[in-house]
């Protein structure tokens, strides 16, 4: 395998892992606190490796044209920056484990700051794996059989009926209400298993992921459109 091979197996790896990662963190309840922070920490450091990997996206940010999918792409990842910090820093804040020993303050707004951070992480996120979802599709359609058309339409079929018991469980597990700090406390039913809590985010997750893919292939023909 060459250099550059390995190099992308590497970023889709630690992208896995923190698409994990940030399902379990959403029902923190449910796994702990301590665990809770511990993932924490973990989807932290693999948020700097995974931009140490696209160093050379950071690069290009002065160079060409903004058409409007790359403003998309840049304004969904510098808010994933921010909201990615304010859960570091809060989360360092409201620790009774790891960093309890700190005793930093401030834990009323630290908590408001980490839910609300925590929430719009999971939405930016999952648009973020939408925007580069067609690399996703590129590498399962080369070792996918060829000239079997039923096979990519299976697939978007799936997404679709995934999207849609998205926009249910959106809904149900009142994420707009969270989103937008309309309610402060967050209602977790310890009596629901935990299997059943992270089929319900991750149908969240894959409305997202469809909507930025598709999101992104319109930006992509505007863009081309308007050359």
């Amino acid at each position: 395998m060459t250099k550059s091979g390995k190099k992308q197996n590497l970023r889709i790896t630690v992208d896995a892992v923190m698409t994990v990662i940030l399902l379990l963190l959403a029902g923190y309840s449910k796994i702990g606190e301590e665990a809770h922070e511990w993932l924490g920490v973990a989807m932290t450091a693999l948020f700097v490796i995974h931009h140490i990997l696209n160093r050379n996206w950071f690069k290009s940010l002065y160079l060409g044209k903004y058409k409007p999918y790359r403003v998309f792409q840049t304004v969904t990842a510098a808010l994933i920056f921010m909201t990615m910090i304010g859960s570091a820093v809060s989360g360092v804040i409201l620790s009774r484990y790891i960093f309890a020993s700190l005793n930093i303050g401030g834990a009323y707004v630290a908590r408001t700051v980490h839910m609300l951070c925590g929430y719009w992480n999971f939405v930016l996120l999952s648009l973020h794996l939408g925007i580069h979802w067609g690399m996703i599709i590129g590498i399962a359609a080369r070792k996918l059989p060829k000239n079997k058309p039923y096979l990519k339409w299976t697939a978007r079929g799936l997404a679709f009926l995934i999207a849609t018991y998205g926009v249910y469980a959106f809904c149900v597990r009142q994420m707009g209400e969270y989103l937008f700090g309309i309610t402060s406390f967050i209602f977790f039913d310890l009596d629901e298993p935990i299997a059943l809590f992270l089929l319900d985010y991750t149908a969240i997750m894959g409305l997202f992921v469809f909507a930025g893919h598709y999101l992104s292939l319109l930006l992509r023909k505007l863009g081309k459109s308007n050359k």
